[in-house]
């Protein structure tokens, strides 16, 4: 038994349990340096190799924080030469999993006494200076920046996904706490990937803030789209019209039902909604399109309002069906964006009223990086490549499923 498994062994045993999963991430990390520093001299220790390419010279301790606590480590000093392991980075004692909490606190004026607590609540003992928590926020404002201004270069996103939350923070000279919109796209690309484009802070959801964020995005290189699926906001269908005409619209169906249900006596809203239901259901665009003609229809004697909101929503709500069924599920509402939202509210929850937009812009663009990484990473596509080659091509899309600007 070599001494890091002798070191593991009395863990084991359960009497130290708290202890074990520090000190197992202690061990793999100091195993991976090990690796790390052989393949660079060429060499185990105490190795005789002709390849060798240097010479060890004891350690020096270096400690890392991460979420299960303070690891100690030991990284190997060279004769010659300096040697820092890939798995950290120069400069830089606490990892990525803590800088959205050092974030937080810093953008939301915490002093450098309670962040340290702050820190030390999550299993760090060990503190963090002033200098750390600005070099940190500095080093997240460089990554934010350089996604968020990324050039959307490709094949194009076939499927466009755009929402909006609201965060509270404060504006002008008199720091007055106002709601402040934050809208986030998210695009499909031509490989089936979905990625997350974009956000912007504003005053409100107006056609001119919605037409700017769009208009960035298409700057940046957004092109393709077939498809845009967000709710019903006029400022946004407006902008969505004057910005990117020819495309079709699904209005989220998540948002219409709720319309919907508000024509309707709350005794009966069951009933209307399991009628709702039954229209995606089918498993043809010919039978969903005559579904909703029934159902509308048979709403039309006791609930006019609602049959009438249907009949004047139909191709909008319905746009879904001109495009791969096994994409259905996934473009007839915008749940997938309103996941990342809820994370994002999740995240700013422990700020509440951030000191202003760029402090918004910090945090919830960390937000968005961090999952969009994690997208990447995995691997997984939202649609199969084949799936995404039968999208039809704008020109064969029915006219009246194709969005033109308004005119006055």
């Amino acid at each position: 038994m070599d001494s890091g498994a002798s070191a593991l062994a009395p863990l084991l045993d359960g009497s130290t349990a708290g202890e074990l999963i520090p000190e197992l991430v202690r061990h793999g990390l100091q195993q991976l340096i090990e690796l790390e520093v052989a393949a660079v001299l060429g060499a185990e220790r105490y190795e005789r190799s002709e390849e060798r390419l240097g010479h060890r010279n004891g350690y020096r301790p270096r400690l890392l924080t991460t979420q299960v606590g303070d690891i100690d480590l030991q990284i190997p000093k060279l004769r010659s030469g300096s040697f820092l392991p890939s798995i950290l980075e120069p400069r830089r004692r606490v990892d990525q999993a803590l800088y959205a909490v050092v974030m937080e606190a810093y953008v939301a004026g915490v002093s450098t006494r309670k962040v340290d607590a702050l820190v030390a609540a999550l299993g760090s003992q060990s503190g963090i200076s002033k200098s750390q928590v600005s070099r940190i926020c500095a080093d997240i404002d460089l990554q934010v920046q350089a996604f968020l201004n990324r050039p959307l270069e490709g094949q194009g996103y076939a499927y466009l996904y755009l929402d909006a939350t609201y965060l509270h923070g404060r504006l002008g000279r008199a720091m007055q706490v106002c709601s402040r919109a934050v809208v986030v796209a998210m695009g499909v690309n031509a490989d089936g990937r979905r990625e997350l484009l974009g956000l912007k802070v504003g005053d409100s959801e107006s056609e001119s803030f919605w037409s700017q964020f769009i208009g960035s995005l298409k700057e940046r290189g957004l092109t393709g789209v077939k498809l845009v699926i967000s709710d019903a906001h006029s400022g946004l269908i407006n902008a969505i019209r004057r910005m990117l005409q020819g495309s079709c619209w699904q209005r989220c169906r998540v948002h219409f039902a709720r319309n919907l249900l508000q024509t309707v006596p709350k005794a009966h809203q069951e009933m209307v909604a399991a009628a709702l239901r039954s229209v995606l259901a089918q498993q043809s665009k010919e039978a969903v399109l005559e579904q909703w003609d029934q159902v509308s229809a048979m709403l039309a004697a006791k609930f006019p309002r609602a049959a009438e909101l249907m009949v004047k929503a139909s191709e909008d709500v319905l746009a879904f069906r001109h495009f791969p069924s096994q994409h259905w599920k996934k473009v007839w509402s915008t749940n997938l964006l309103e996941r990342v939202n809820e994370e994002i509210k999740r995240r700013t929850r422990v700020v509440g009223i951030f000191p202003n937009d760029a402090a918004i812009e910090r945090l919830v663009g960390a937000v968005l990086l961090e999952q969009d990484e994690h997208w990447q990473l995995e691997g997984r596509r939202m649609f199969s490549a084949e799936s995404m080659a039968e999208i039809p091509a704008l020109e064969d899309l029915p006219a009246q499923a194709c969005l033109q600007e308004a005119t006055a």
